[in-house]
């Protein structure tokens, strides 16, 4: 049974939100904004500029399978 989603607050360009993932999604954003040298605050807001009308938890979801995909299709 998949863990439930933990919420964590962000600071989106100066603005305080909450995001809740799941705790593999969190660790796998962590892991790709060390890997690209920002905060992953930098990362969520990078997510958030580019998300349209999709909602921010999601779009780090489906940003986080797509860098996964490339990833594996890379090796």
């Amino acid at each position: 049974m998949p863990a439930r989603p933990v919420k964590h607050s962000l600071t989106l360009r100066g603005h305080r939100t909450s995001v809740s993932l799941e705790d593999a999604f969190w660790q796998a954003f962590r892991a790709m904004a060390d890997r690209d040298g920002v905060t992953i605050n930098a990362l969520a807001a990078r997510i958030d500029a580019e998300r349209g009308d999709v909602g921010l938890a999601s779009a780090i979801r489906v940003h986080v399978l797509r860098d996964a995909q490339q990833h594996r299709s890379n090796e």
